[in-house]
């Protein structure tokens, strides 16, 4: 038994706002106090001094692809091209720079670029000479691709365009082409990147949503074999019908649950999300990929097999087809607390009416949202403007309202879509740009921390308690502030005899903590050398 001591710094607490000192004993916060009265810890073999670093909660995105993340890390990434020409540039750069046989792209977004359009494939192979080449939409519900994927795909599939953007089953077939082509070590090379950069912002867990197709799984057998620095909660997307079958198919696969992308619908930016009325800015209403029945097969099987069942869902159609299907559900299992008893988690839920709201409240249904995807494209300007119109794209991503109805908010990045940096998150919850639609700084950071937790059904982790897992982060960081309140909360949450933990400034423009260290249950995950002498396991 060893116990370490993080002494002198500023630990968040709710039991203990003022505390300045944090014990570990075995893995476990063994005691947590001031300075002042360290001896209530025991016998203390080592002492880090902190000299003021701010200790929290650590972290967990409950919404990630990890070789695609990884790939855009250490590949070519498109996220910053402002134009078509820029972003042709870019991978004329990549391709002189690169020795890969296959060219793997992410990130292009023509809505905001001055051409409105993305390279077509005779661009593309004009700038990497022939070479395969895959470039995914930010959303990564479309791609574009070089002629020599292009030219081997099934014309008749739906989605197929000889020269623009490839969506639904022949995205679904240019990406599984593409991925054919990279290596163990390529895609291990990305998964490790990733996972590394993941522990580097104070993460100690991210959730995997994989497909089911061969090459995602031969992906997700070798992401879960991997020795990494942060834990890998793995959900599958494909739909069973009946317990056995799901059953099975985790102990075949190795995946933890049966959701994430079981996609019901695509994405708005690539116009695939599934909408009850047509797009601003395209006659069609969107793509549905699964029916009600699908839906509702799939929650009942899970639940009656244990299983943690979920689905991603963006436009109103989709969202409320996974509503109406936790609602049959219940009837077919004779109430919801078999429902609740599971989980079930909505993938992004970016087009919630309040009556949707409300049976994922009483189902006990966890919201998995990303609340960088308002900061991108939310305003009266944005993508969803765009793609909605201005009356239909103001309510979306209702922060606010899903917190207030109970329902549990679960944050994630869905890296590569948008970058996985925690603090950035939370400070886009807190700063929607909806007025109404924000969540305080206090209910932001438990969505990234305790409530990405429960997304996994884990009620005892999240906090730093006596007696919890010692799963927490240590940062440089400013002064720390009270969190503002929501206007009824405001005489108990910002008096400071109400002991509400403080928190960095989350202000728009303030600077994100910088990560100093990563401790995942009891073991060092990421290190800049404040516990390189310390005995804590690595």
């Amino acid at each position: 038994m060893t116990t370490t001591l993080l002494r002198g710094g500023r630990i968040h607490n709710p039991a203990e706002p003022a505390a300045t000192c944090l014990a570990i004993t075995d893995g476990v916060v063994s005691w947590i106090g001031p300075d002042t009265g360290v001896e209530q810890a025991g016998h203390i073999d080592e002492t880090i001094d902190l000299d003021g670093l701010f200790v929290a909660p650590a972290f967990v995105d409950a919404h990630v692809h990890c070789t695609d993340a990884g790939l855009a890390l250490i590949g070519l990434d498109l996220r910053g091209a402002r134009s078509l020409t820029q972003a042709l540039d870019l991978l004329r750069a990549h391709a002189a720079s690169s020795d890969a046989g296959l060219i793997w792209g992410h990130g292009w977004d023509d809505a905001g670029w001055p051409e409105r359009r993305p390279p077509s494939r005779s661009e593309i192979d004009a700038a990497v000479g022939g070479r395969p080449t895959y470039l995914s939409r930010i959303d990564v519900h479309s791609a574009v691709v070089s002629g020599a994927i292009g030219d081997r795909l099934d014309t008749a599939r739906p989605g197929f365009s000889p020269d623009g953007p490839l969506t639904q089953d022949s995205h679904h077939e240019a990406r599984g082409l593409a991925r054919s082509l990279l290596s163990d070590a390529d895609r291990t090379a990305a998964q490790r990147a990733f996972l590394t950069h993941a522990a580097s912002r104070g993460m100690v867990e991210v959730h995997e949503c994989a497909f089911s197709d061969p090459q995602a799984l031969a992906d997700l057998a070798g992401l879960l074999a991997l020795d990494a620095p942060v834990a890998v909660r793995a959900y599958l997307g494909q739909a069973v019908t009946d317990p056995a079958e799901a059953t099975a198919l985790l102990a075949r696969t190795g995946a933890h649950a049966l959701g994430g992308d079981l996609s019901v619908d695509g994405a708005l930016g690539s116009r695939t999300a599934s909408l009850h009325a047509p797009y601003a800015d395209h006659a069609g209403t969107g793509v549905r990929y699964l029916s009600d029945d699908q839906i509702a097969d799939h929650l009942v099987a899970c639940a009656r097999a244990g299983i943690q069942p979920g689905f991603h869902a963006i436009g109103d159609d989709a969202v409320a087809a996974v509503a109406g299907g936790l609602r049959r559900a219940a009837e077919i299992l004779g109430g919801t607390l078999p429902l609740a008893a599971v989980a079930p988690r909505i993938e992004h839920a970016e087009m919630i009416s309040a009556a949707d709201i409300d049976i994922l409240s009483r189902c006990g249904a966890i919201a998995s949202v990303q609340p960088l995807f308002d900061a991108l494209w939310g305003g009266t300007d944005g993508v969803y403007v765009q793609r909605l119109g201005v009356d239909r794209a103001a309510p979306m991503n209702p922060f606010a309202a899903i917190a207030a109805a109970g329902v549990t908010l679960a944050f994630g990045s869905d890296a590569p879509v948008t970058a996985a940096e925690p603090w950035q998150a939370v400070r886009a919850a807190v700063n929607h740009r909806t007025p109404g639609s924000s969540v305080t700084p206090r209910a932001a950071f438990t969505a990234h921390t305790r409530g990405a937790h429960r997304a996994a059904r884990r009620l005892d982790r999240g906090v730093l308690t006596v007696g919890s897992v010692a799963d927490l982060a240590i940062w440089e960081t400013g002064p720390l502030v009270r969190p503002e309140a929501a206007e009824l909360a405001q005489r108990w949450s910002t008096d400071p005899r109400s002991r509400v933990p403080l928190l960095p400034d989350l202000a728009p423009h303030a600077p994100d903590p910088v990560c100093v260290a990563t401790v995942a249950a009891g073991r060092v995950a990421f290190d800049t050398g404040l516990l390189v002498s310390s005995s804590l396991p690595r």
